[in-house]
């Protein structure tokens, strides 16, 4: 029989496929299926070092508490006494399958995204049409930093277009705050 050690917030477990387990509390909702770290896949033929191949999939059955501790303090003559408690809060997780079995959210990601690229490329010319004349040229790819110090060599018309394209498309507070300060350092200039 298959099994596999997984890591789920930060503790390992060994688990097969079918099995319930507590882990420590998770952020998923109910229901919702995942994919942990995969440490090691086993079986039959021993344990194989690669877990490259082992997908294992785990569904959120639900939120539960632990078992409650009881905690008491006592000091002898002196009256002294204290009861505290403590309850883990838990996740009972049921592991799906391991191996190649159903593709989860987690493994579906990778294949969806060259999809995401190719829609992001398409778009890419269509904002290049939309691109404000007299722009300093790779404007749309730097950053606030970038911006902020680049602005001080930049001429008048060309922050103007950069600030209209950072109004129209980004609107990012730093880019917006150089440009608008650039543009009065250049008016006090002249």
């Amino acid at each position: 029989m298959t099994y596999a050690i997984i890591k789920v917030a930060g503790k390992q477990y060994r688990v097969r496929e079918g099995e319930r387990l507590l882990v420590d509390r998770l952020r998923e909702d109910e229901g919702a299926t995942f994919a942990p770290t995969v440490l090691l896949v086993g079986g039959d033929d021993g344990p194989q070092l690669d877990p490259g191949d082992g997908v294992v999939t785990a569904t959120v059955l639900g939120a539960t508490k632990g078992p409650k501790i009881r905690i008491g303090k006592y000091k002898k003559r002196t009256g002294y006494r204290r009861h505290t408690g403590f309850r883990a809060s838990l996740t009972q997780i049921q592991i799906e399958s391991i191996g190649g079995g159903k593709p989860t959210r987690t493994a579906a990601k990778p294949k969806s995204e060259p999809a995401e690229k190719k829609a992001a490329a398409e778009e890419k010319p269509a904002e290049q049409d939309e691109r404000v004349k007299g722009m300093p040229t790779g404007y749309e790819d730097m950053t606030v930093a970038e911006i902020k110090s680049g602005s001080t060599e930049w001429n008048r018309p060309m922050l103007e277009a950069a600030l209209e394209y950072e109004q129209a498309h980004a609107s990012r507070k730093g880019a917006v705050a150089a440009l608008e300060s650039a543009l009065a350092d250049k008016e006090s200039d002249s």
